[in-house]
């Protein structure tokens, strides 16, 4: 549609990007930092940020850097994660048959983590995404998911991700027994606005186009309304590049952004 009107070689803005042509910000870099680091040392660790913001796409680009001759890395993502389908969706990637009942397939888990620890030297790692939509029944199993010999010994890491929610839940008194096991908490903030500039520069580099197609008075509207979160500034690129290309303009001005946050994002 409006690809050929810009000169695209790939809609821009998408999310089918490859790790190498992902843009990482301060915020990310940080984040993908602390996940190696809670990976590397076989912890327990917490992050968030708001919906958008990018915490699954620093899980995207840790993958790659952890070697997978000394790791093995399990991704669970599942709005209804129960503890019977965590177990069975964990023995999967691991190349296991479940045991049917629960708890079997819970000392099925343990005995393979301890095997790939202790046999293959191979560390597992185990990111639970969208963690701020667990059941309570959930949190209280992540609990007893890193108990290993009496609570003494620690064979795998546990990366828990999810929206700022998160953290208030685990701030309830029932979940002190969780929140004492954190080893290391970080939140993910929105892009600052000269990184939003950046953010939207790489986008439309990478879809190929190499000369501006969004003014600084543009992009400064974008970010006050995005709050620097990418994919909110998806969002409203895209929408920008289709009314321009209706208008069969090839500059985006801070007027035409408002008029589409008007027309189109309005609450």
């Amino acid at each position: 549609m409006f690809e050929q009107f810009f000169g695209f070689s790939k809609t821009p803005f998408g999310r089918d990007l490859e790790v190498k042509d992902l843009f990482i910000g301060a915020g990310q870099q940080e984040l993908i930092s602390r996940l190696k680091y809670v990976a590397q040392r076989k912890q327990f660790g917490l992050f968030t940020g708001e919906v958008g913001s990018g915490k699954s796409t620093a899980a995207r680009v840790l993958m790659p850097e952890l070697n997978p001759a000394k790791y093995q890395l399990l991704y669970i993502s599942d709005a209804k994660l129960s503890p019977r389908n965590f177990y069975w969706e964990a023995l999967h990637q691991l190349g296991q048959e479940p045991r049917f009942y629960r708890g079997d397939a819970k000392r099925q888990l343990h005995r393979v983590v301890l095997d790939l620890y202790e046999n293959q030297k191979k560390t597992p790692v185990i990111i639970i995404d969208e963690g701020h939509l667990l059941s309570k029944e959930m949190l209280e199993e992540i609990r007893f998911l890193t108990n290993f010999k009496m609570d003494s010994y620690s064979p795998m890491s546990l990366i828990l991700l999810g929206q700022p929610e998160l953290r208030r839940i685990l701030q309830m008194q029932i979940y002190e027994a969780i929140t004492q096991r954190v080893n290391l908490r970080f939140h993910l903030p929105g892009m600052e606005q000269a990184e939003t500039a950046k953010y939207i520069d790489h986008h439309l580099k990478v879809a190929g186009v190499q000369n501006a197609l969004f003014t600084e008075d543009a992009i400064e509207v974008i970010h006050e309304y995005c709050g620097g979160i990418a994919r909110k500034v998806n969002n409203v690129c895209v929408a920008c590049l289709l009314d321009a290309f209706a208008q069969r303009k090839t500059l985006i001005d801070d007027r035409m952004v408002k008029v589409v946050l008007e027309n189109e994002f309005a609450a």
